[in-house]
């Protein structure tokens, strides 16, 4: 059932999505090598209690915490663990609030230190994927035209995997919500979309083949060639003529480009 939010609806969850981007613009600060996973997932936890939300993804349908840091060949629905981030690590971190009976969620993609160019060629071209995907999310359009646009800049420019076993989704009162949002198909398919449809728009977007697979925990999914994969989400109205994004990455680039531990010169590529 597709669930059209009032304007109100969507102003709590654009207030929800950019909390969410506050808290990873304050991740962005102090990443570094030598931090854990489960630290960071400590933190983010911390924070958004502080906000007075409480975090989505803590046992939803089981999952065991708070966060998703997905590092390196793992796609995403890492979890948090006590292994110390390194140099060259690539590391999505995904996470949720639940405030006001909304949910805000999104994921941001870090590159810690020295890596190679492919990799960060990797990084930029998904992130420039998000906002191809996001340009087709208006009034008229077909879910079909954001996963054709993702793939095409992804796929068909680059050469790189798109995942197929996870997509975007519907976002409200819940985290997943119809309708599913592929980041791969064809043009003009799909659901036709209507004025404040909410939705997750999030390329996964792999450096070698689209194949992947799940771990024995049941929720840790990697490549299964070992090649990195880079994960980026914005929470998205559907608008008339131009979309409107709720999350805010600025906030969280500007923050990155404090901290000399992480690598953002790949906007440079």
């Amino acid at each position: 059932m597709i669930f059209l939010k009032t304007d109100e609806e969507v102003e709590i969850m654009r207030q929800n999505a950019t909390t969410i981007s506050r808290i990873l613009a304050e991740m962005a600060k102090i990443l570094k090598p030598g931090m854990t996973t489960l630290s960071i997932d400590h933190m983010c936890k911390q924070m958004i209690l502080d906000e007075g939300g409480i975090p989505t993804f803590y046992n939803y349908h089981g999952y065991p915490h708070n966060i998703c840091a997905s590092v390196n060949e793992v796609v995403v629905h890492g979890f948090p663990n006590k292994t110390e981030l390194k140099e060259g690590d690539i590391i999505s971190l995904d996470l949720g609030i639940t405030k006001n009976g909304y949910v805000g969620e999104h994921a941001y993609t870090f590159v810690l230190g020295e890596s190679t160019k492919e990799n960060l060629q990797l990084v930029k071209v998904t992130k420039e994927s998000l906002y191809k995907g996001i340009e087709k999310a208006v009034v008229g359009n077909r879910i079909g035209d954001i996963a054709y646009a993702i793939q095409d800049y992804t796929e068909g420019k680059h050469g790189y995997g798109v995942v197929r076993e996870l997509v975007g989704h519907g976002l409200g009162k819940t985290m997943h919500e119809d309708p599913n949002v592929p980041n791969y198909g064809r043009r003009g398919t799909g659901m036709q979309m209507k004025e404040n449809l909410t939705i997750a728009i999030e390329p996964m977007i792999n450096l070698g083949k689209k194949n992947v697979y799940t771990e024995s925990d049941g929720w840790t999914v990697k490549t299964k060639d070992g090649k990195p994969s880079v994960h980026f989400e914005h929470n998205v109205c559907v608008k008339k003529n131009k979309a409107l994004i709720l999350s805010d990455f600025s906030i969280i680039e500007a923050a990155e480009k404090t901290n000399a531990n992480l690598n953002t010169s790949y906007e440079a590529l």
